[in-house]
């Protein structure tokens, strides 16, 4: 028997694990590639997305989740997707509380009578008949809050006084969120008889209150939560400094009223090769009331069904499904999103790659992605496509597929995340101020030329990016 040298051994082992090392990388091909350039370039120039958004913000309004305008945007969206052209259309059904809002009053009773601009919250409990006049005490952070000794708080009105400020990737509302959902909960526990706080919004200069949702799940547990606009917790501030007693009277006319069937609303552009695997997509169908939910989120669905239509009016379907998603009451508890993970989370690894729009409309100038390592390199690819309409690919940021994917990413689903320009969002975000006007054409086009491309290159690829059970549990991203 010849002897084989020790060298020559390593040097064969070692080709053999670059080799197959090299079959494992998931690439898309060069077809598809230049395919994904044209479909990027058609829809720079495409008008759809913004007919869309036009139209259910004309044609439904806005939609309150479990409001009557709810059920007409459900209609609206199963009839938009079949105009469309879509492959198959269907609904999933979504349960949760019935949240109402009637009305909502406030003024100053002492020692300066005066109105106060304010909005009920999400969950909010109403008031008692007559109204709630209690003392008012302000803290100046949620962590002051917390550390208050709860006799401070017994029976007044708590006031948290936090104030956002612009950026473009919207990182303030991490803070104003925070407040808005845990400070409520925090002051029932402490035994407040109502909660305020300034609202979560960049809009200084603007009489325009800002609503959200609560941490209240629990009725019984809830109690008056409202948010006053900029100028008018300037004025409550100012008033406090003074260093008298505030009284304060509100009347909120809100609260959970029964349970509500919804449903999350699917469109489907079927693969000819993988027709069981999928690319996500989507945004969320209701809105809060006082606008008619243009960036929050009706931009989001429509840029969404833009894509599909677009990859769906090519010559020939592509390899893997493209699944667009009109998600439920996105806006009192990813409603929709955890309903859609209880029902396909088992399913996870057929998700190949996924992500929603739901941060308005300006246009996507960042990318990161949360991908096995082996899929970097497509991830590479989408992101040399992306990069001359504006989008820098961020690596060392892990992606979290927007609000209502970030469910089924914590399952496992490879994501991306595609951050809008959000400097002026939270100028408008949750308030009467979310009208169509704020949305450019140009800038929603170049959204869906994003959305389209890399949907299509994820379709194309040859290989997977990595969705399986728990995949990403621990990857860090943030949604």
């Amino acid at each position: 028997m010849r002897r084989i040298p020790l060298s020559l051994l390593a040097a064969s082992l070692m080709l053999a694990i670059g080799t197959a090392s090299a079959a494992t990388q998931t690439t898309v091909p060069a077809a598809a590639v230049k395919t994904a350039e044209q479909l990027r370039d058609k829809a720079m120039a495409d008008n759809t997305a913004y007919d869309i958004v036009t139209s259910v913000t004309t044609e439904v309004g806005p939609r309150l989740a479990g409001s009557p305008a709810d059920a007409r945007g459900r209609e609206w969206a199963i009839a938009k997707f079949k105009a469309l052209g879509f492959d198959k259309v269907y609904t999933e059904e979504v349960s949760y509380p019935l949240w109402e809002r009637r009305s909502e009053h406030a003024q100053i009773v002492g020692p300066f009578p005066q109105p106060l601009d304010l909005i009920a919250l999400g969950y909010s409990a109403g008031t008692p008949k007559g109204g709630l006049t209690a003392e008012v005490v302000r803290f100046d952070s949620l962590e002051a809050l917390k550390k208050a000794d709860p006799a401070s708080v017994k029976g007044k009105i708590v006031y948290v006084d936090v104030r956002m400020e612009r950026h473009k990737d919207g990182h303030d509302y991490g803070i104003g969120s925070a407040v808005r959902v845990g400070g409520p909960v925090i002051a029932s526990k402490m035994g407040a008889a109502g909660f305020l706080l300034r609202s979560a919004g960049t809009d200084a200069n603007s009489r325009t209150p800002h609503t959200g949702v609560t941490g209240f799940r629990d009725p019984k547990e809830a109690i008056p939560a409202a948010a006053l606009s900029n100028p008018d917790a300037d004025q409550l501030t100012r008033i406090v400094a003074y260093g008298k007693p505030v009284t304060l009277k509100l009347e909120l006319d809100c609260g959970i009223t029964g349970t509500y069937h919804g449903a999350n609303v699917i469109g489907e552009v079927t693969g000819k090769k993988h027709p069981d695997q999928v690319v996500a997509i989507g945004g969320h169908l209701d809105s809060w009331d006082p606008g008619t939910g243009a960036i929050d989120d009706g931009a989001g669905v429509a840029i969404a069904m833009a894509a599909g239509k677009l990859i769906h009016d090519m010559p020939q379907r592509p390899d893997r499904t493209i699944r667009v998603i009109a998600f439920a009451n996105e806006e009192m508890g990813l409603w929709g999103g955890r309903a859609y993970a209880d029902k396909h989370g088992a399913e996870v690894a057929k998700f190949q790659l996924g992500t929603e729009s739901d941060f308005g409309a300006r246009k996507v100038w960042r990318m990161s992605a949360s991908v096995k390592p082996e899929a970097r390199g497509a991830i590479e690819q989408i992101a040399k496509v992306l990069e001359p309409i504006g989008v820098a690919y961020d690596a060392q940021r892990p992606g979290g597929g927007g609000s209502d994917l970030s469910q089924m990413h914590a399952k496992g689903m490879a994501a991306l995340t595609l951050t809008q320009d959000g400097t002026d969002y939270f100028d408008y975000h949750h308030t009467a101020n979310d009208t169509l006007d704020k949305i450019d054409p140009k800038e929603l086009a170049q959204n869906v030329a994003v959305y389209a491309a890399f949907s299509y290159m994820a379709a194309q690829a040859d290989g997977d990016f990595g969705s399986a059970p728990n995949a990403f549990k621990s990857d860090g991203a943030e949604d």
